[in-house]
């Protein structure tokens, strides 16, 4: 998600760049037919550089729409990421009180969920590796599992809710 909202950053600000250069351009270009009409009246070639003109401007616009578009999609994503860790969090807390781990296991368990190994609990914990382990021990056995990939798994299956999708073919 990183990724993708960096890049929708990245895509805005860079559209921004071309937006403000063809607005910069249109105003040039105004100017200079409004000029030139005022001078020697309107003609065929004129005609053709204001609708050039009035392309310009149409991009102009078109752009300026398509910044907002990224800037709200941009926005979208950040809510529903943050909605979506809200419900992680909630969803963490309540399993570590339905499972009455201690406020030591559930550190130990919070680490574990993030990827750490025992040696890095132990370091950001300042305990023993032993310590550690036989803490990952006890929350393995209040909630069930048997290891660190069945306790991440367990929480997948509770955020991953949507229906397994028939096997293409079999619909």
């Amino acid at each position: 998600m990183k990724h993708h909202h960096a890049t929708l950053q990245r895509r805005a600000a860079l559209l921004a760049v071309v937006v403000v250069l063809q607005a910069i351009a249109a105003l040039f270009f105004v100017l200079d037919l409004v000029g030139d009409v005022i001078a020697d009246g309107m003609g065929p070639h004129l005609a053709i550089e204001g609708a050039a003109v009035v392309a310009l401007v149409v991009a102009v616009f078109g752009g300026a729409l398509q910044i907002r578009a990224l800037v709200l999609a941009t926005r979208a994503d950040e809510a529903a990421v943050a909605m979506a860790r809200g419900a992680a969090a909630e969803l963490v807390r309540l399993r570590f009180a339905q499972w009455k781990l201690t406020p030591a296991e559930a550190d130990v368990a919070l680490f574990a969920l993030k990827g750490c190994d025992i040696a890095e609990i132990a370091r950001l914990r300042g305990a023993a590796a032993g310590t550690v382990r036989a803490q990952l021990a006890r929350v393995y056995a209040k909630a069930g599992v048997g290891s660190h990939a069945a306790l991440l798994g367990s929480f997948l299956e509770d955020l991953i809710v949507a229906e397994t999708p028939a096997p293409a073919g079999l619909e």
